[in-house]
């Protein structure tokens, strides 16, 4: 019989579904850390967490019986994915349960800030009536920036449209047409909304791209007088940055829900004037509570009754038969998507995938699904997987249309896409050769072969005698060595258009890519990073 910890409190809801449960047995076992939630995991075969726990590598360490743990929220990273998928443990999260909540939570703050409501009431609380110093702003007519545009922060613009704001907005992977839908105004980079905005709140997960992501450059970007509130995640904004904006006075305000550590009790912006801090109430409603831990018990029940895997950030639905006969065509197109995030395209609006010849009797939409996961995870810095990575494209508008012909060109079987965005298109087809070796065969018009791993430079030029010599004269001068190289054209006769594909040891810096990018007879450069060829995301095993 199946048994379930509950490592983090969750609402009665969620405990009367696991009562109900036929053949399921759970416990409460909550506040653990260290020795003892490890001798604890050892007992179950899965476990539900909010992000009160914190799941390390050294608590699953040796664990052969936990097989998967529910995460009654959206982030994980209180959960070490890496050490999980390494033990065979499936992580579920529940992405959708608590999005309202903390949508009314970010604007919460930010009408907290604008009408200086936690010092209004204080001053009451010590019997003093001060109208006068408690004057604050309309939000109608202001600026509102966001960042991350995914179901938390797509609610927020709403919101904020409904109060008059005018809505800015930060996502590489968020379409143009779904901006112009919502009325709000996109742009591509950071440092171009900071100027113009009155607010700023983030809805990201914590990674490498987003740690800091506000620090000492970005305040002395940003208007004077802003305002910043966080509801995602503690670490994105710096906290010195925050607390030399208040003390100069660059900053307008700040409101915070989330902490890098929690709990947390002493902060240095606690106490502060124009300082609005809770905490961690986001999902802390009775209807979030109930949604999330309804959901991630049911994630647990369906998996221990009946096998299903749903919501998995960490494995997709693949069976081990499907993923053996698949696993070529899936890692083409996987690469073939995170190649696609990383030519210049802009925002990505459309993808147009073709599966020709023996590919074509697969599971295309596995595969187009392994190929929305690369161009997605290329693309917001993270690890998607096959799972969510369609649902992903479709919630930022970016539209997925797959065909299929049994018909056989020059190769056996061939994968091509097609990629739309605001910076123009691309046409990329790959193939398997052997048994595991992924090659790029055409971009454009322009056939050739080349690897799709490791660092990749595309030169678009004419082909003309000399060109060649030149970009590599400038990678030698740069002391980048040139691995391999593929030169295609589209027509036969020299002076036409052409493209070389260079697989480089080392990534060269944006310096050099300028310098060649400025020699005669070449119009556009694009460099791309793809993994390693014998590394795999998680869900390929």
């Amino acid at each position: 019989m199946p048994r379930i910890v509950l490592l983090d409190p969750i609402s009665e809801d969620g405990k009367t579904l696991l009562r109900n449960a036929a053949g399921i047995e759970f416990e409460d076992r909550i506040g653990l850390s260290g020795d003892a939630l490890k001798k604890c995991l050892i007992e179950f075969d899965g476990a539900v967490a909010r992000s009160g726990v914190k799941i390390t590598a050294e608590a699953l360490e040796g664990n052969t019986r936990l097989k998967a743990i529910a995460r009654a929220g959206v982030g994980v990273d209180n959960i070490d994915i890496k050490a999980a998928t390494k033990q065979g443990i499936i992580v579920m999260n529940t992405p959708g349960g608590n999005t309202i909540s903390t949508a009314e939570q970010t604007f919460a703050l930010i009408l907290a800030l604008s009408r200086n409501i936690a010092p209004a009431y204080q001053s009451l609380i010590e019997g003093r009536w001060d109208r006068k110093i408690f004057t604050g702003h309309q939000v109608a007519g202001k600026t509102l920036g966001i960042v991350g545009m995914g179901r938390i922060g797509q609610v927020v613009a709403g919101y904020a449209k409904a109060f008059g704001m005018k809505v800015i907005a930060l996502d590489p992977f968020f379409a143009p047409h779904r901006a112009e839908e919502l009325g709000i105004t996109l742009v591509s980079r950071f440092c171009d909304m900071l100027p113009q905005i009155d607010f700023l709140t983030v809805h990201t997960p914590l990674t490498d791209e987003t740690r800091g992501m506000f620090g000492k450059k970005e305040l002395e970007m940003i208007k004077k007088g802003a305002k910043l509130i966080n509801c995602a995640r503690g670490g994105i904004y710096d906290l010195q940055t925050l607390a030399e904006g208040m003390e100069s006075g660059k900053l307008g305000g700040v409101a915070l829900d989330v902490y890098e550590e929690e709990p947390c009790t002493k902060h240095p912006l606690f106490g502060k004037a124009n300082v609005v801090c809770t905490p961690h109430l986001g999902a802390s409603t009775e209807e979030a509570q109930s949604n999330v831990a309804l959901e991630a018990v049911q994630l647990l029940i369906d998996y221990f009754t009946g096998g299903t895997i749903r919501q998995a950030v960490n494995f997709g639905t693949l069976d081990a038969k499907t993923l053996e006969s698949h696993r070529g065509a899936l890692n083409v197109s996987h690469r073939l998507g995170i190649l696609s995030a990383q030519l210049g395209l802009g925002i990505i609006t459309l993808c147009k995938l073709k599966f020709k010849g023996e590919v074509s009797q697969k599971d295309t939409p596995l595969l187009s699904n392994a190929f929305a996961a690369g161009l997605a995870a290329a693309s917001m810095k993270e690890d998607i997987s096959i799972v969510s990575a369609a649902p992903l494209l479709k919630e930022r508008g970016i539209e997925l249309i797959q065909e299929k012909t049994s018909e056989k060109g020059e190769f056996s079987s061939l994968i091509t896409a097609e990629v739309s965005g605001s910076g123009g298109k691309v046409i990329l087809a790959g193939t398997l050769f052997g048994n595991m070796m992924p090659r790029l065969v055409m971009v454009n018009d322009n056939k050739l072969e080349s690897y799709l791993d490791g660092n990749l430079l595309f030169i678009y030029h004419q082909d003309k005698p000399g060109v060649i010599g030149a970009m590599g004269t400038v990678l030698g001068k740069a002391n980048v060595n040139i691995n391999s190289m593929s030169v295609g054209r589209v027509l036969p006769n020299p002076g036409s258009d052409a493209i070389a594909v260079l697989a480089l040891d080392d990534m060269p810096q944006q310096a050099t890519l300028k310098e060649i990018e400025t020699l005669p007879a070449i119009s556009k450069v694009c460099f791309a990073a793809l993994p390693p060829a014998d590394k795999f995301p998680v869900w390929m095993g």
